[in-house]
Formats: C-alpha cells, sequence, structure tokens
C-alpha cells in the first residue's frame, strides 16, 4: 500500500499515513489544532489550510464544493474530514 507524508505546522509534526486516509483522523490522534462539529451536525468546522501538496489529496466531493462555497473558503482551503491524502507529501494546518 502507497505511504504519504501527511505535516501539521501547528504543532509542527511529520507523520506517514496509508494512501487513502482522511486528513481529520490523523489531527485527531496526534492532537493537532484542525476542530470539527461534524459529530454535532456543525459542517464546515474543519476547514483547512494546505500549505503544500495540494496535487497529492483527493479531488473535493460535491459537498466539499458547497460546503467551501458556503464558506467562501480560498483555493487553498479543503475540508479535513472529506479529503484524503493520496500520496506524496503533503503539509496543512488549521485554516
Amino acid at each position: 500500500m502507497a505511504k504519504s507524508q501527511l505535516s501539521f505546522t501547528d504543532v509542527d509534526l511529520t507523520v506517514t499515513v496509508p494512501a487513502g486516509t482522511r486528513i481529520i483522523e490523523i489531527s485527531e490522534k496526534i492532537g493537532a489544532g484542525i476542530t470539527y462539529g461534524c459529530r454535532e451536525g456543525d459542517c464546515g468546522t474543519c476547514l483547512t489550510q494546505v500549505i503544500e501538496g495540494a496535487d497529492f489529496l483527493s479531488e473535493p466531493s460535491a459537498l466539499e464544493r458547497r460546503v467551501l462555497k458556503e464558506n467562501l473558503a480560498g483555493h487553498d482551503i479543503r475540508l479535513a474530514c472529506q479529503c484524503q491524502v493520496l500520496g506524496g507529501r503533503v503539509k496543512v494546518r488549521p485554516g
């Protein structure tokens, strides 16, 4: 299985993850500062800035595109709960 490097600049930590891993899964495990309210029905709280490696992320789903548009998110912002790391090196921080 392909591996990826996922870096969180807010906690200065890089981890190796299997391809297909969602950013929020790792953020939660390592204690990074990406917050989320998905479980409470508050979609859009996990906005995450992609500093490097956007080409190594999954394409935004229709839901993600809608939420990003509603939040007037810039081109470098993704939802950590939706976006999967597919390979390479990706660097993120809370949006």
